[in-house]
């Protein structure tokens, strides 16, 4: 009898013990699950659309310029899709969208990205917040004062 009660009073004695843990982690329910747009757009597009290249060294515009010349207020997300994807399937003077930027750096060539993932780019790139150039809103703000010269096809 007493060794069971020895044992009852070691076991209630162990199992009260508070238990020491090396880190905690706080579930804020909030997912960290990366759109996979914004892996696809870092390795297929900012290669040439960095938000961090030089104004006068780029190789294409800012994806933010992208984003605002595609997006207007009243742009509803599946015309911004089908927009960017017909410019990306046809990337031609004619069909360009952002006539100072063709006219600066060329048309972009035609690369070869699924319409899945296209779609994921495009889906990532309508919904989020796109970083942008430290000189890029003055650029902006002064081209939208001139009404958008750049926006306006010449005939020729």
């Amino acid at each position: 009898m007493k060794g069971l009660i020895y044992f009852l009073f070691v076991s209630v004695l162990f199992s009260c013990q508070q238990i020491k843990r090396s880190s905690y982690s706080i579930n804020d329910g909030v997912s960290k699950e990366i759109h996979p747009g914004k892996n696809l757009m870092e390795t297929q597009c900012i290669i040439c659309h960095s938000a961090t290249a030089n104004h006068d060294n780029r190789l294409a515009p800012p994806m933010i310029a992208v984003k605002k010349r595609y997006a207007s207020s009243s742009t509803t997300k599946e015309e911004f899709v089908k927009s960017i994807q017909n410019w990306f399937n046809n990337p031609t003077e004619g069909n360009a969208k952002m006539y100072g930027a063709v006219k600066r750096f060329g048309v972009m060539p035609k690369l070869s990205i699924t319409k899945e993932n296209l779609n994921l780019i495009s889906d990532y790139l309508y919904d989020n917040d796109i970083d942008q150039p430290e000189w890029f809103e003055n650029h902006y703000n002064e081209e939208k004062r001139k009404g958008f010269p750049m926006h306006k096809r010449k005939q020729s």
